[in-house]
């Protein structure tokens, strides 16, 4: 049942965000108002309000939120996830020697990137002129 739930909201999402991102001041609008109305339910709640009010708020912010994609990125933020799920360390914890390397690293690809871009340059022209001779 909750399997069934999640591939629910999944499709949902992926539905709703790819519609809305053609719009993207819309798409802005309808997640801060499901970022809004998520932390006015969880005030409310925190202060045991009588009626369901707060938790209904909380749960109607939860929908827009899943159906938007903003739930995870706006409560944990992809930086953060990614590096947790390479077991990274935090930028304020590297030392300094580390953020050289990894500087370092981002210049080797560089260079590996533009090396690349010129063999298709290169093979690029390779072609137009065997197609030029055979025509």
């Amino acid at each position: 049942m909750i399997h069934k739930v999640i591939r629910f909201f999944d499709k949902l999402e992926d539905h709703v965000r790819g519609a809305l991102s053609h719009f993207p001041i819309l798409y802005a609008f309808v997640g801060g108002i499901g970022i809004v109305l998520f932390w006015k339910g969880v005030w409310e709640t925190a202060e045991l309000f009588p009626s369901l009010f707060g938790p209904g708020s909380i749960l109607l912010s939860v929908i827009i939120l899943l159906m938007t994609g903003v739930f995870v990125s706006s409560f944990i933020g992809n930086e953060i996830l990614i590096s947790g799920l390479k077991s990274q360390k935090k930028i304020a914890e590297k030392t300094e020697e580390e953020l050289k390397g990894e500087e370092s690293d981002l210049g080797r690809l560089r260079r590996k990137v533009e090396k690349v871009e010129g063999d298709i340059t290169e093979i690029k022209e390779l072609l137009k002129k065997q197609y030029e001779r055979k025509n």
